[in-house]
């Protein structure tokens, strides 16, 4: 028994007037289904929230990827610093020589072994590249900041999915509400057919009706318990956890209900992640074309070195020699003709921060659609969300009336079932309002990009 089961006991017990006895056994029961829920955890938006930016997967992966982003912005990896290596080679032959002198004297040696080693320091330093370095490393950081939005984007993202997987959960258990009270009306809606036949008041075909109608309420709930569980274990897949892990939510649903469009808009230019990310491709498009302007440029690099070389010859005039010391210098390069590929590839350039230009235009104009759309679902939500409350009421009470009236027999079975139908589509369509709105409450600030996380 749950929680909603043991109001609905309760419930059950007041209607049909019980003794104090019975109070007191209801009230225990209450208590214990109370203890029993609390027990079982509570799940609030914000302890789901925190768990899916602890474990997510796609979170984790993105946040990653900023990391690699932010190790990659480095002067060296620009090209501002030299580069420093160590080689050593060495060479060894085993000959059959032979050699002729200018006076006709002939030497000659078979297997004649010679080595040659050579080992030591060189430095090559890009001194100067039409500032194409400088350039990179700004490129660099751009790209940083694109890995901090797709960052963000993910999170968005997931914490949308996560709201919308709890929210629906609430509504999902709201309707399970709606179901069980449905059955306690019909068992005893059952429960006075029965008496009516069995003092002669009623015919067997009206406990035969309240009998189907009633299994029909018990195979409605046992699907809804099945939607609610399936509901359940997708929310523990955003969170990234056993999808066995049971637990409970909370059955209010708080909408805000003064949303702005204007401010709205306001943010959503100013930081909205796909808006954000196209303004930054703007950004390393025209970078790219910095990179490719400087190719107009010489490129100079200094050289620098300290080497050590051995050489040994079993014939010839020097039977072995070695050197070592330091070598400096430099070297220049300057691009005169390629084909043209320079002034193609600065065209390419130009139209690709044309296109970045456009991408923003485009995206800006996707975003006001959404936002414009997305706040009038959520004013038409907020208002059907009062005319929802106000049919719960009238049903309820239209439910009471005809259940007194159905006790002492003057209506059908057909108006009290039209009657119990009618309050438990209320009750679902209310809460499917609250969740509508919801919904759209959190897809407005999804698109503003300031969804609390």
């Amino acid at each position: 028994m749950n929680f909603t089961d043991c109001e609905i006991y309760v419930f059950q017990q007041k209607k049909t007037n019980m003794n104090i006895k019975n109070i007191y056994g209801a009230l225990l029961i209450l208590f214990f289904c109370i203890a029993k829920t609390n027990a079982q955890g509570v799940l609030t938006i914000e302890d789901a929230t925190r768990i899916a930016l602890e474990n997510n997967f796609e979170i984790r992966i993105a946040k990653n990827n900023t990391k690699i982003s932010e190790t990659n912005v480095t002067i060296g990896n620009a090209g501002l610093l030299p580069t420093v290596a160590a080689t050593v080679t060495d060479n060894n032959s085993v000959t059959n020589s032979s050699q002729t002198r200018q006076d006709g004297t002939t030497t000659s040696l078979d297997n004649a072994k010679n080595n040659s080693l050579t080992y030591g320091v060189g430095l090559n330093w890009t001194v100067f590249d039409g500032m194409k370095m400088f350039a990179r490393l700004d490129q660099l950081k751009e790209l940083q900041k694109l890995g901090d939005s797709e960052l963000r984007r993910t999170v968005l993202i997931k914490i949308v999915q996560v709201n919308s997987a709890y929210y629906d959960l609430v509504q999902q258990q709201h309707q399970l509400a709606a179901l069980d009270t449905t059955i306690v009306i019909s068992k005893q809606r059952l429960a006075l057919a029965q008496n009516r036949f069995s003092i002669g008041k009623a015919s067997k075909l009206e406990v035969l009706n309240a009998q189907v109608d009633l299994n029909s309420d018990q195979v409605a709930l046992l699907r809804q318990k099945e939607t609610y569980a399936n509901a359940k274990i997708l929310l523990n897949q955003y969170l990234a956890r056993d999808p066995k892990i049971d637990f409970t939510v909370t059955d209010l649903v708080t909408v805000d209900n003064a949303m702005n469009l204007a401010e709205l808009s306001d943010l959503a230019h100013k930081q909205n992640p796909a808006v954000e990310a196209q303004i930054i491709n703007k950004r390393i498009a025209e970078l790219q074309l910095k990179q490719i302007k400087a190719d107009r440029y010489p490129v100079v690099n200094l050289t620098s070195g300290y080497n050590f070389s051995e050489n040994q010859s079993s014939l010839g005039f020097t039977s072995e020699s070695s050197s070592k010391g330091f070598n400096y210098g430099f070297n220049a390069r300057l691009n005169i003709f390629d084909g043209l590929n320079q002034h193609r590839n600065e065209k390419v350039a130009k139209l690709e921060i044309e296109n970045s230009q456009i991408a923003i235009d485009q995206q800006n104009l996707i975003l006001d659609t959404q936002l414009n759309t997305a706040f009038q679902t959520y004013l038409t939500n907020l208002e059907l969300i009062g005319l929802e409350e106000d049919n719960v009421t009238i049903a309820k009470q239209n439910l009471d009336i005809t259940l007194d009236k159905f006790r002492i027999g003057t209506i059908t079975t057909l108006d009290f079932r039209t009657a119990q139908l009618n309050y438990v589509n209320a009750k679902v369509r209310y809460s499917n309002a609250q969740y509508q709105a919801k919904l759209s409450e959190i897809a407005l600030r999804e698109l503003a990009g300031n969804i609390n996380f």
